[in-house]
Parts: structure tokens; C-alpha cells; sequence
């Protein structure tokens, strides 16, 4: 069994590579899409909208950066504000329709991948996988 240090370094290696697989299948959704503008697009419409300071924090990214990223998802078609209800100073970002339309072919084309990348495996391993995710996940 490896060391604790040597499984470390492979962890990192391999979410190192999981991100850069991760940035070029973002690029072949939408030439003009990045991980981070897909990533803010999904958060987005996981919560039914929300404030560009919401995703700010969540993302832990600078307010100029989201707002980069908001307006050019806004003129892609992707992404739409409305004044929030509750704040009328405040604007509330939501997925446009084609927005939603490439996250629902986009989670399709991940739901394949994934599913071809764990043909081999077991329903156990699989299960064990997601478990440690979501404790690796858990710790932030």
C-alpha cells in the first residue's frame, strides 16, 4: 500500500487532470463557454436563480469576475435579469430557455461519459466513489 503522502500527490494529479478534461468538455458545449461561465450557468439554474453576489461567494471569485462572466453569458442568450422582488435595487439572474437547454444536453452528454467510464466498475465501487466525493466535497 502506498504511503499517505504518495496517494496524495496522485489525488492531486488525477483532480488536476479530472479539471482539464473538465475546462475542454465545457469548450466543446458552446465555443464561447468556459468551465467558469458554465460552472456560474449551472449554479444559477440549480437554485432557480439568484444575486451575482451569491455566486460571487459560492464560487469564492472576485464581484468584477462574476459580472464578467454574467454579462457574457447574457450575450450569448444564456442567461437573463429580472429585479429582485424582495430588493427592487437588486437584479436576480436566471437561465434564459436556451440556457437550460444546453444544461439539460450538456448534463446528458456527462451522464453518458460518466456511465462509459464506469462500465467496468462495480455497483459497490461506484457507490464507494461517490461516497468519497461527497466527503471530499463536504469538507470546504
Amino acid at each position: 500500500m502506498p504511503d499517505r503522502e504518495t496517494s496524495i500527490a496522485t489525488i492531486q494529479r488525477e483532480l488536476t487532470a479530472f479539471a482539464r478534461r473538465a475546462r475542454h468538455k465545457a469548450s466543446q458545449l458552446h465555443p464561447d463557454l468556459s468551465l467558469v461561465t458554465y460552472s456560474i450557468l449551472d449554479l444559477i439554474t440549480e437554485r432557480g436563480g439568484c444575486r451575482a453576489a451569491d455566486v460571487a461567494a459560492h464560487f469564492m471569485l472576485d464581484k468584477s469576475t462574476v459580472s464578467r462572466q454574467v454579462t457574457a453569458l447574457e450575450k450569448l442568450g444564456l442567461l437573463r435579469r429580472e429585479t429582485d422582488p424582495e430588493d427592487q435595487r437588486g437584479q436576480i439572474l436566471l437561465a434564459t430557455e436556451a440556457g437550460l437547454t444546453l444544461l439539460r444536453e450538456a448534463n446528458e452528454q456527462r451522464r453518458l461519459s460518466f456511465s462509459a467510464r464506469f462500465t467496468a466498475w462495480s455497483d459497490e465501487d461506484v457507490a464507494r466513489f461517490a461516497d468519497y466525493l461527497a466527503r471530499y466535497g463536504a469538507e470546504d
